[in-house]
């Protein structure tokens, strides 16, 4: 039985794995038009396996081709000499393998040329492309590089001039005939001297994450061999969670059909996602940790990262912007559909935060009164529902109580401060009841949806800044919207306020059928003065 992969390139005959059959037949056809294609993403985005898939189809499909993959992650720190030397031996390799593959052999002449042939630099190497079409005869060269955000510093720009050379020769016997180029850094982030590249006839290739049908897809191909079928609930759930990140994708369904043990019998339903996806949340799995090391890299970004998640009028995706253009070359962020910055799925969302502002802040006692029982029996009914009025109330209250103390929570902006209180305050009640709480919302602009589960029930709370009386009442609406599209009847708004004289508010309303429960909550903007006394 296949299995699903995250640990590096995934293989059919092992793993189950997203055809991409529209992407494929682009590259395919990019590929015979002879262009010269770069694809730079994020890393665990499925790029290896992708242009793996590419290079056996011609392999084996496509005999007018000959297909040549190289990889260059090990040549970051070896120098141009010996990066060339290392290529050429990575390249007669190849080059024997396809024979062999084929099941053909080498003419004599290609063999002597073989034996006999250095590759020293650019130069060298231009030549070898040359020489080597004229004894390969009809077939059409392919060069696939992947990592090659490893070449050498030294050597980027002699290599991209040597390809552009060959590039702009006669088209009806350029060798190679095609160049695919798989990295992370974008050519312009190779060029290390910042002047203008080399290579500025480069054909950029789009590998985006899944979409809803390819998750669909996948999750289609285990059903089909066990049996066992996930409820289209859950697979949209997924995808929403993950916004298709190959990696976590499949990681959910890893958790899902592996370790969760749910007989094979019964659908995977939503029960079972919401104990797969609390483990997500808290788990250090390959994906997360490359996240998490990416955005400690640089202490700019976490002011830029809490500026996307909380302005209503967003960020502009910028790629000028050298910060915004890291966050996103590390998969971080992305372009949403109007041109503003996004985080790339409530799963980041939520460990982003976690990570910037962790949740002991120093008032965790100061949460619930003495008298409130272990249990938490007086924010739950007596059929073990949640009771949010009476939990938000106290939250509010607590804030009142604790005053200017807000202030000091350690390493907290102030704008900050009250969202993450309440993420604290909620994290550490649904963890004591047994609930799982996460964001449901990536950004929103400002907005963020946290769901709680609990006892097969779900509770949505909206939380924003306050910015004007307009955008309060446009945000009732919103949340009305999404507690419909939910199947909720009722959902909860907690907007902060911090203004010099804010207005508390408690609101209760009925828009379009459902119930929403608001309150403006006032932040402390100093610590009052001692002067006088």
């Amino acid at each position: 039985m296949r299995r699903f992969g995250t640990q590096g390139p995934v293989h059919p005959e092992k793993n189950y794995v997203v055809s991409r059959a529209t992407e494929l037949a682009d590259f395919v056809m990019r590929v015979k038009e002879g262009r010269y294609i770069v694809i730079f993403a994020p890393r665990q985005t499925g790029k290896t396996t992708f242009f793996q898939r590419a290079l056996d189809l011609f392999a084996n499909q496509e005999p007018a081709y000959f297909p040549i993959p190289l990889n260059f992650e090990v040549y970051e720190n070896c120098t141009p000499s010996v990066f060339y030397n290392d290529l050429y031996e990575d390249m007669r390799e190849e080059i024997e393998n396809i024979f062999s593959r084929r099941g053909e052999i080498l003419s004599e002449a290609l063999t002597e040329f073989l034996e006999n042939v250095e590759i020293t630099d650019h130069l060298s190497m231009g030549r070898f492309f040359r020489n080597f079409s004229k004894l390969l005869g009809d077939q059409r060269v392919i060069l696939i590089i992947d990592e090659f955000d490893g070449i050498p510093k030294e050597a980027v720009r002699g290599f991209l001039h040597s390809l552009r050379r060959i590039y702009v020769s006669n088209p009806l016997s350029r060798c190679p005939h095609s160049i695919g180029i798989v990295g992370v850094k974008s050519i312009t982030q190779l060029n290390y001297d910042r002047t203008i590249s080399p290579f500025n006839i480069q054909d950029e290739f789009n590998l985006p994450n899944f979409t809803l049908e390819q998750v669909q897809e996948l999750l289609g191909q285990y059903t089909e061999e066990v049996g066992q079928a996930f409820v289209p609930e859950v697979i949209e759930a997924i995808h929403k969670q993950t916004a298709g990140q190959p990696v976590l994708v499949n990681r959910f369904a890893q958790i899902l059909t592996e370790e969760l043990d749910i007989p094979k019998t019964e659908s995977i339903n939503r029960d079972h996602f919401a104990q797969a996806h609390a483990q997500l949340l808290e788990e250090s799995n390959v994906n997360i940790t490359h996240l998490l090391t990416n955005i400690r890299k640089n202490p700019r970004f976490e002011s830029m990262l809490m500026q996307i998640m909380e302005r209503d009028e967003g960020v502009d995706f910028n790629r000028d912007n050298d910060i915004i253009n890291e966050l996103a070359t590390y998969g971080v962020i992305t372009r949403s559909n109007d041109g503003m910055c996004e985080i790339l799925n409530p799963i980041y969302l939520y460990r982003i935060m976690r990570t910037f502002k962790p949740l002991v802040n120093g008032l965790e006692q100061e949460y619930f009164s003495e008298n409130t029982s272990t249990e938490f029996r007086e924010y739950l009914t007596p059929t073990g529902q949640i009771e949010m009025k009476a939990l938000l109330d106290n939250f509010r209250d607590f804030i009142v109580r604790t005053g200017f103390r807000i202030l000091q929570v350690p390493n907290t902006p102030q704008e900050s401060v009250g969202r993450h209180l309440l993420l604290a305050y909620l994290h550490e009640f649904v963890r004591r009841i047994g609930g799982v709480m996460h964001i449901e919302v990536q950004t929103g602009r400002g907005r963020m949806d946290i769901l709680i589960t609990h006892n097969q029930r779900k509770y949505i709370v909206e939380t924003k800044i306050w910015r004007g009386d307009s955008r309060y009442q446009a945000g009732k609406k919103q949340l009305a919207a999404y507690l419909k599209l939910e199947g909720t009847t009722e959902g909860h708004y907690v907007v902060f306020d911090h203004r010099q004289d804010p207005e508390q508010r408690v609101e209760t309303e009925t828009i379009d059928d459902v119930t929403v429960r608001s309150y403006v909550i006032p932040v402390v903007q100093e610590r009052p003065s001692d002067e006088g006394v």
